[in-house]
């Protein structure tokens, strides 16, 4: 007797009578609690899916059940995902610095200042000196990316920043 139950649900006329019987009820349902901003309707529709693909695990008792639970269930995952959603677009990003005016025009001659410098180095020394320190690659994967042996490459660095380090001393 359960096995021809099962069948019931599985059986396309006697689903598209469960569908007649429940979709609008259930939508309307879905409507009153949710509104209509996250489409209440798809989220029956997405259910009734649901059991299609299950129906050969759920009796058909507890059918309208599965299919009220699993649509409030998909409207409840809509309104956290919209609050996610919502949160993030409040985030503003901060236009504003408690840096003075002094300090951000200091910050900026120093910037134009280090970019001359790092522009008078020799190419050697800049390219290794920026694998290292802007790249965060090791003195031997400096080593092996430019061809050279680790010992150029810390030299090539180390020159880099005694360079820097003197041209950018005058600023003090």
């Amino acid at each position: 007797m359960s096995k021809s139950l099962h069948k019931d649900i599985c059986d396309k006329v006697r689903f598209s009578k469960l569908y007649d019987k429940y979709a609008q009820s259930l939508s309307n349902i879905l409507f009153y609690k949710y509104g209509d901003l996250l489409n209440p309707s798809d989220k029956v529709q997405e259910a009734f899916i649901k059991l299609w693909e299950n129906c050969s695990k759920i009796k058909p008792e507890t059918a309208k059940s599965y299919l009220y639970t699993t649509a409030n269930n998909m409207m409840l995952n809509a309104v956290k995902h919209q609050k996610v959603v919502l949160k993030y677009q409040n985030v503003k990003p901060k236009d504003y610095t408690n840096e003075s005016p002094e300090f951000v025009l200091r910050k900026k001659e120093f910037l134009k200042r280090f970019e001359r410098a790092l522009a008078g180095l020799k190419e050697d020394e800049r390219v290794a000196f920026l694998l290292n320190k802007v790249d965060g690659k090791t003195q031997k994967e400096v080593a092996e990316l430019l061809g050279i042996t680790k010992k150029v490459a810390e030299h090539r660095i180390y020159s880099a920043l005694n360079k820097l380090k003197n041209e950018l001393e005058e600023l003090n």
